[in-house]
């Protein structure tokens, strides 16, 4: 999937080669699945995007496009450089007027741990609110990471084009325009030309294979991870090795014989890099049997050594997820955190209150080559997959075959506190989610 197929971009030709691949690979292990279409609402791909600096200094720049981006007018953007450091309220007060027309840079810190990378995409919505405000023409984001290491990410959320073009820019890059502008205040003047391919909607799928439970068939629990990818590198560390492993656990429950008391579905989902859109459409077409699915669980974080499991700010459920991981107790993966946030293809499970586990994992080797060009397969660490596939294949039976469910479907009203109790209502005020959550446009409604 990697090396042959390559990075997989939701909506691209690429992404039909995975599903095909994901297919054939339940097929071979003897496991039922099939497809779920829905539809993607627009399709992207980068063009050649090139920042030139006008004067007065000149020298090549390293960027690309952030994803969903809209392109520039033909001939590009052409505008005085401004730099409003890390776009605090602060930084757009002191540059008032005076980024009218223009194209800004944004600074950042070095990314080195799990809130760093959150932090990567709860900044970006203000920032870009501002940037309209004020009349800004584009955005350009210094790099998180060093050595000149490209990456791609999104700031829109919803699967739309975003509002103003933005392109991440080497970090060393950056830093030497920042100093141009500081050196020659209100010269620095570029052009950017970002000519990103834009289509109309799209059908894409989400893989789903299934071992059907002996007793109680109709109730489910989803082990799942996303197959798609961004495409600088392969996209192995995100998502690529657990796409794999969910197959990998497939095989070695089929392969025991048993049947576990309940169903497990084994769910790749598309659409993850564009704002969870694959498994935002799996719920919403699944609204009616939600009540029976007693969990989903998620990996989305390379092949770092797992600590445990976020529990989405669900307690009631620690119990049974530490009875049902006893057997692995000596691995030291039964330490769990309560925590509940956007990120992942458990998110729009979480809104509508079925109890989800996602993988707390090390870091590892994730995030400096996260989104990035560096995203290869010779990034996984294939010993760590291996014990994982036991561990999410332990977890899934477990939960599938305890007697009793993990635990219950939260109404609306203990959402609300669960939202409030974990801080999940600022996540989702900073990006955009607010109005859908508080109107039951996304999430449980009652």
């Amino acid at each position: 999937m990697t090396d042959e197929i390559g990075g997989r971009v939701t909506g691209t030709p690429e992404m039909a080669k995975a599903v095909e691949w994901a297919v054939a690979a339940f097929r071979a292990e003897g496991v039922e699945v099939h497809t779920e279409k829905y539809t993607l609402p627009v399709t992207w791909s980068e063009g050649d995007t090139r920042l030139e600096l006008l004067g007065p200094v000149n020298f090549s720049v390293r960027l690309k496009a952030e994803g969903w981006s809209p392109t520039t007018p033909a001939g590009g953007i052409e505008a005085n450089l401004v730099d409003v450091g890390y776009g605090s309220d602060d930084d757009f007060a002191r540059a008032g007027s005076g980024i009218k027309g223009t194209i800004l840079l944004v600074h950042s810190d070095i990314g080195s741990t799990w809130a760093d990378l959150f932090n990567e995409y709860l900044r970006p919505p203000e920032i870009i609110r501002q940037a309209l405000k004020g009349g800004a023409s584009a955005i350009l984001w210094m790099g998180a990471r060093e050595k000149l290491l490209l990456y791609r990410h999104t700031n829109s959320l919803t699967g739309a084009i975003d509002k103003i073009p933005q392109a991440i820019v080497a970090r060393e890059d950056a830093m030497r325009m920042a100093r141009m502008v500081t050196a020659y205040s209100g010269k620095v003047r570029v052009r950017l030309t970002m000519p990103n391919r834009i289509g109309g909607p799209i059908e894409q799928e989400n893989v789903v294979g299934e071992i059907r439970g002996y007793e109680k068939p109709d109730e489910v629990v989803i082990l799942g991870a996303h197959l798609d990818s961004w495409e600088l590198g392969t996209g192995a560390l995100d998502n690529g090795c657990n796409a794999a492993m969910v197959i990998e656990a497939a095989r070695a429950i089929k392969a025991t014989g048993l049947l576990p008391r309940r169903t497990i579905r084994f769910v790749l989902f598309s659409g993850e890099e564009q704002g969870t859109i694959g498994s935002y459409e799996y719920v919403r077409a699944h609204r009616a049997e939600l009540d029976k699915i007693r969990a989903m669980i998620t990996f989305d974080a390379g092949s770092g050594r797992v600590t445990g499991y976020s529990l989405g700010g669900r307690r009631d459920i620690e119990a049974g997820v530490r009875e049902v991981l006893r057997p692995l107790e000596s691995w030291g993966a039964n330490n769990h955190t309560y925590d509940a946030s956007f990120g992942t293809d458990n998110f729009d499970f979480l809104l509508e209150g079925v109890p989800t586990l996602v993988a707390n994992q090390e870091e590892a080797n994730y995030l400096p080559n996260y989104h990035a060009a560096s995203d290869t397969l010779d990034k996984v660490d294939i010993r760590e997959l291996k014990l994982h596939t036991a561990l999410a294949a332990l977890t899934a039976w477990g939960i599938a075959d305890r007697t009793e469910p993990l635990g219950k479907r939260l109404s609306r009203a203990e959402l609300d506190l669960l939202v409030k109790e974990t801080g999940l209502d600022q996540q989702l005020k900073a990006l955009g989610y607010w109005e859908a959550w508080q109107s039951g446009t996304r999430g449980r409604k009652q």
